[in-house]
């Protein structure tokens, strides 16, 4: 039998412990990683607390483990996942989104999900996404404009991408004071 590795706590480590395990306003799943590091600091091993808890013996290991690599805030929060792959290769989105702004649809003034899906061979609902992800309108004939640039593909994501992740909008931009004049607002965005 594989001996687990013996969890220390510090006095404030265990208050805080012991918060997470009785508080009623803490999310269960939080109670139940507390529970489980306050059991194996006091020797027992990991068969032992998940017969105590109901829970399974990996799962004993998992929040021993990330207890003693990260600390408290390890149990706080769930490890990121890597979600599911993308359907779609990025080549045929760049295609797609290549087609959309530099090229004209036979026999149509611009291109629409349907034709669109047709050329593409993916569904009108793909293209519908990825014309959303990307901020593309090409049925709106009178702000759509299609660009001669080969790069613009690339320049349109580093931008909506911009847009769409707020935390480099804001290492991007600041707000800064006007002068209060008759007809002013107060607040303007001035990019550094």
């Amino acid at each position: 039998m594989r001996i687990a590795p013996a969890i220390v706590l510090s006095e404030p480590q265990r208050v805080q412990l012991t918060g997470y395990a009785r508080g009623r306003k803490v999310p269960l799943r939080v109670s139940q990683r507390a529970k489980i590091l306050l059991l194996a600091s006091d020797g027992k091993q990991n068969e032992e607390i998940a017969r105590a808890l109901a829970t399974s013996p990996p799962t004993v290991a998992r929040w021993r483990l990330r207890f003693i690599q990260q600390g408290v805030a390890g149990i706080e929060t769930d490890a990121p996942r890597p979600g599911r792959n993308p359907s779609i290769s990025s080549e045929t989105v760049q295609e797609i989104v290549r087609k959309t702004t530099q090229e004209k649809p036979p026999q149509a003034t611009q291109w629409s999900t349907r034709s669109m899906a047709r050329v593409s061979g993916v569904s009108a609902a793909t293209v519908r996404r990825i014309w959303r992800k990307h901020g593309l309108k090409p049925h709106r004939v009178r702000t759509f404009k299609l660009s001669n640039d080969p790069r613009f593909a690339e320049k349109l994501a580093d931008v909506v991408g911009l847009y769409l992740n707020r935390r480099s909008m804001r290492s991007c931009c600041r707000w800064t004071r006007r002068p209060r004049f008759k007809h002013s607002t107060g607040l303007s965005r001035a990019c550094l």
